[in-house]
C-alpha cells in the first residue's frame, strides 16, 4: 500500500485529542452554561437595558430561580470557569501549543495572498481564536468588579459608572457565545465534522492541518 493510500485510510478515523484538551473543552462548555443562564436571572432582577421595567429573559433560560439563587449559582460557577481557563492557558504554554493556537504574521499574509481555502479558514481560526482573549480578561474583570466591588474598587473604577460596568459585561456574553459558534464552525471548515467529534468522542488517528503539518488536537 502507498503512502498516500495510508494516509487517506487513516484520515477516514478520528482525529487523535489529548485527554486534557477534551477535559478543558468539556469543562468550559458546561461552566459557561452554567454561567450565562444563572446571569440571566441576576439580570432579570434589575435588567440592563431599561431599568427595573426593561425587557427580561423567560425562567426556562435562567437559572436559580430568584436574585440570590442567581448570584450564587454565578459566583460559584466563576471560579470554575476561570480556574479551567487558567489551566488551559497553563497547558497550551507548557505544551507549546500556542505556536499553532494564536494567529502571527503568516497568518495575515496568508489572508492577503494565499489561493488555497483551507489555508484561508485555518489564518482565520486562529485569528478568532487570538481575538477571544482580551474579550475573556475583559468579562473575568468586570465580573470580578462587580463580585467584590469594595475590594477591587480600583478595577471597578476603570470602568467609570456602575451601569458602565454592568453593560460591558453583559456586551461579552453575546460574544463569547458568538466565538463558541464561530470556533465550531471554522472547526469544520478546516478538519470536518470528524475533527468537531474527535474533542468530545476521541479518535486514534491523527489528521493532517490545511498547513501540512501532523495536528493532534483542535
Amino acid at each position: 500500500m502507498s503512502s498516500d493510500a495510508s494516509v487517506r485510510k487513516k484520515g477516514r478515523s478520528l482525529p487523535s485529542q489529548s485527554f486534557w484538551a477534551k477535559t478543558f473543552h468539556w469543562l468550559n462548555i458546561v461552566s459557561l452554561l452554567l454561567m450565562i443562564t444563572s446571569g440571566l436571572q441576576i439580570y432579570n432582577a434589575n435588567p440592563v437595558f431599561g431599568g427595573r421595567g426593561g425587557w427580561t429573559f423567560p425562567s426556562p433560560f435562567t437559572l436559580g430561580g430568584w436574585l440570590a439563587g442567581g448570584r450564587s449559582w454565578h459566583f460559584a460557577t466563576m471560579w470554575l470557569y476561570s480556574l479551567n481557563l487558567l489551566a488551559y492557558g497553563l497547558y497550551i504554554v507548557l505544551t507549546r501549543r500556542w505556536q499553532r493556537r494564536f494567529a502571527d504574521r503568516q497568518d495575515l499574509k496568508a489572508l492577503k495572498v494565499s489561493h488555497n481555502a483551507k489555508r484561508k479558514n485555518y489564518a482565520r481560526h486562529r485569528l478568532v481564536y487570538t481575538a477571544i482573549i482580551p474579550v475573556l480578561v475583559l468579562a473575568i474583570a468586570s465580573g470580578l468588579a462587580m463580585y467584590k466591588p469594595a475590594q477591587f474598587a480600583w478595577l471597578a473604577s476603570l470602568f467609570g459608572t456602575w451601569q458602565t460596568l454592568r453593560t460591558v459585561h453583559f456586551i461579552t456574553v453575546p460574544i463569547v457565545v458568538s466565538f463558541a459558534f464561530l470556533h465550531s464552525f471554522l472547526a469544520l471548515k478546516v478538519g470536518g465534522l470528524r475533527l468537531v467529534r474527535s474533542m468530545f468522542l476521541g479518535g486514534a488517528s491523527r489528521v493532517r492541518s490545511a498547513t501540512g503539518r501532523l495536528s493532534e488536537d483542535a
